[in-house]
C-alpha cells in the first residue's frame, strides 16, 4: 500500500449500521442469506428487470443478482459464511456504483447477527476497506452514510416484522 492509499484508508472510516428483529438469531441469519430477494432495495439493482438476489452459502461462494432473461450479475464473493452469526462479503462496485471484477478493489460488507434476548437479535451491517474504491472512496461513502438502519437494514427487518418470515 502506497502513501496516497494509506491516506486514503485512515481519511475513509467504515459505515455501520444496526437493527434489532424479533426473530432467533438463526432465523434471521436464514431470512437475511437464504432470501435476500424479499428484502433487497429496489433502488440496489446491477441487472434490468432482475428476478433474484442469490448468496451462494458457503466461503468463496457467489453473491449475484439473476434477471428476468437468466442473465447474471455479481455483487461480489463470499468471503466467510458462518451461520448463524457472520457473513462476510466483497462488494464490487466502482465509484458511480456500477460493478466491477476485481476483488483488490472491492471494499467488504460485514454483516453480524448477535443474539438480544429471547427471541430478538441485533443485525449489524459494516461496510469497510472502502479506501479498495480508490479516488471514489470518500464519495462511495458519503452516498452509503447516513442514519442507521439505512435502507437495506430497513427493508430486512421489515420483511421480518410483517410476516414475510415463514421460517
Amino acid at each position: 500500500m502506497d502513501a496516497i492509499q494509506r491516506a486514503t484508508a485512515d481519511a475513509v472510516p467504515p459505515v455501520r449500521k444496526s437493527v434489532d428483529v424479533p426473530v432467533p438469531v438463526d432465523r434471521a441469519f436464514a431470512h437475511f442469506a437464504g432470501r435476500p430477494t424479499e428484502w433487497w432495495p429496489d433502488t440496489h439493482v446491477l441487472v434490468a428487470a432482475r428476478e433474484q438476489v442469490i448468496f451462494e452459502p458457503r466461503a468463496g461462494g457467489r453473491w449475484y443478482e439473476r434477471s428476468a432473461d437468466g442473465s447474471e450479475l455479481d455483487w461480489g464473493r463470499v468471503l466467510v459464511w458462518e451461520p448463524p452469526h457472520r457473513l462476510v462479503l466483497t462488494w464490487r462496485v466502482d465509484g458511480d456504483f456500477r460493478p466491477i471484477d476485481d476483488d483488490e478493489r472491492a471494499s467488504r460488507v460485514e454483516v453480524t447477527f448477535t443474539p438480544d434476548g429471547p427471541g430478538s437479535t441485533r443485525v449489524e451491517l459494516a461496510h469497510v476497506d472502502l479506501a479498495r474504491h480508490g479516488r471514489a472512496a470518500a464519495r462511495v461513502r458519503a452516498a452509503i452514510d447516513g442514519p442507521s438502519p439505512g435502507e437495506t437494514l430497513a427493508r430486512f427487518a421489515a420483511t421480518l416484522t410483517s410476516g414475510g418470515d415463514h421460517a
